[in-house]
C-alpha cells in the first residue's frame, strides 16, 4: 500500500505534509522529526494485525483472516507494542482486552488503514498512467523531421498525455534533466537504461545539384578527399563514412563542421560541399532532388541504430510506453527505414 502513496505523493497528487497528517495523526505513530523521510515507527503489517485481532477477538482467528501463523501475528503485536512502549492489548488465557491506550490506538490505526486503502482505490481506478507530462530529449534534427510531423496525430489518439520537446546534440543525464525517454543514435553505452530499438536508418553521401554543376562529380571515392566536405564537429565518428578508400573506411577531415545535424544539411543544401548524414535527414532533400546520392552502389550496407531510453524501472508508466510503440508504428512510413516489428 505505502508503494501507492508514495507514487502519488511523486506525481504531486498530494502534499507531504498533508498526507503525513492523514495517514497518521497520533503523534506517538509517527516520529514527527522524520516525516517527510516516511520513518514511521510501526509499519503497515503491524497496524494490520493489530486491528485485525482486535476485530477477531484473538490471535488464532487474526493469523486465519490474515493466512499468517499465531506467533507470526503474536509476535507483530508485540514489536507495536515495544515500539509504542505501551500494552494495547491486556492478555488472559481467555480473552483478549483493549488498554486504554490500546482503544485510542485502534481509532487513530482503523483511519490510517482506511486512509491508505481509498488512495490505493483512487490510483487504480484513475486514468493518470495514460494522462500526464511526457519529456522527450533528442537530437535536433530527429526532433525536426521526425518527432514534430507525428506530434498532430498522436496529440489527437491521446489527448490528456501532455509532450515537452527538448532538443539536445550532446547526451544528457535523462535525471538531471527530469527526461521520461530520450533519443540516442547508434551504439548504447550506458547501461544503467534500458532500450528500445525504433528503427535503424541508413546512412547517405550527398552534394546539392549546384555543388556538383560547380565542382563536378566525384569518380571515385578517393576524389571525395579532393572536394570540400561538410562535417560534425563534436562527433567525431560521424566523421568517418561508410564507404572504403584503399580497404579503410573513409575519415574525413572536413574544414566547415557543424555540432548539428540540421545545420550540416542547410550548408549541403546551400551548395558548400559533400556531407554524409543519416536518411531521416535527407530522404525528402534526395526525393525532391535538393540534394544528390553520391556512390550508392559503393557505400556499405551501414544502418544507424535509432533507439528511445529510459531508466530502468519495474514499470514503465503506459503513456511513455505508448509514445514510444507510436514512433515504431509510425517510423515505418519512410521508406528508406528499417523499422523494428514491435517492443521488446
Amino acid at each position: 500500500m505505502l508503494d501507492s502513496i508514495f507514487r502519488f505523493l511523486r506525481w504531486g497528487y498530494f502534499d507531504d505534509f498533508i498526507v503525513a497528517k492523514k495517514c497518521a495523526n497520533l503523534q506517538n505513530i509517527i516520529d514527527e522529526k522524520s516525516i517527510n523521510g516516511w520513518k514511521m515507527k510501526s509499519t503497515i503489517e503491524e497496524l494490520h494485525a493489530f486491528v485485525t485481532i482486535v476485530d477477531s477477538g484473538s490471535i488464532v482467528m487474526a493469523a486465519e483472516r490474515l493466512a499468517q501463523t499465531t506467533s507470526g501475528v503474536s509476535r507483530a503485536l508485540q514489536r507495536l507494542e515495544n515500539k509504542l512502549h505501551v500494552t494495547l492489548l491486556e492478555r488472559t488465557t481467555r480473552k483478549l482486552k483493549l488498554t486504554q491506550e490500546g482503544q485510542l490506538f485502534l481509532d487513530r490505526a482503523r483511519k490510517i488503514l482506511n486512509d491508505l486503502t481509498e488512495a490505493e482505490d483512487a490510483l487504480l481506478k484513475s486514468d493518470t498512467d495514460t494522462a500526464g507530462l511526457i519529456r522527450v530529449d533528442s537530437a535536433t534534427p530527429f526532433v525536426l523531421h521526425v518527432i514534430v510531423p507525428l506530434m498532430r496525430e498522436f496529440m489527437q489518439l491521446y489527448p490528456k498525455i501532455e509532450i515537452e520537446l527538448n532538443s539536445n546534440d550532446q547526451i544528457i543525464d535523462l535525471l538531471e534533466h527530469k527526461t521520461d525517454v530520450a533519443i540516442r543514435f547508434g551504439q548504447l553505452n550506458d547501461s544503467s537504461l534500458h532500450a528500445r530499438l525504433l528503427c535503424k536508418s541508413r546512412l547517405y553521401i550527398v552534394a546539392s545539384p549546384e555543388y556538383l554543376a560547380h565542382h563536378g562529380y566525384p569518380k571515385r571515392p578517393s576524389d571525395i578527399l579532393k572536394h570540400a566536405q561538410i562535417g560534425f564537429s563534436k562527433v567525431n565518428h560521424l566523421n568517418t563514412w561508410p564507404i572504403r578508400v584503399d580497404g579503410e573506411q573513409l575519415t574525413v577531415q572536413p574544414k566547415i563542421k557543424a555540432s548539428n545535424g540540421e545545420t550540416v544539411r542547410q550548408m549541403a543544401l546551400d551548395g558548400l560541399g559533400i556531407t554524409c548524414l543519416s536518411a531521416f535527414l535527407v530522404q525528402q532533400d534526395l526525393q525532391q532532388n535538393r540534394l544528390v546520392a553520391l556512390f550508392e552502389d559503393q557505400i556499405e550496407q551501414y544502418e544507424q541504430s535509432i533507439h528511445a531510453v529510459y531508466y530502468q524501472q519495474e514499470h514503465l508508466p503506459k503513456r511513455v510506453r505508448l509514445f514510444i510503440e507510436f514512433l515504431v508504428q509510425k517510423l515505418s512510413i519512410y521508406p528508406s527505414f528499417s523499422v523494428a516489428a514491435a517492443l521488446n
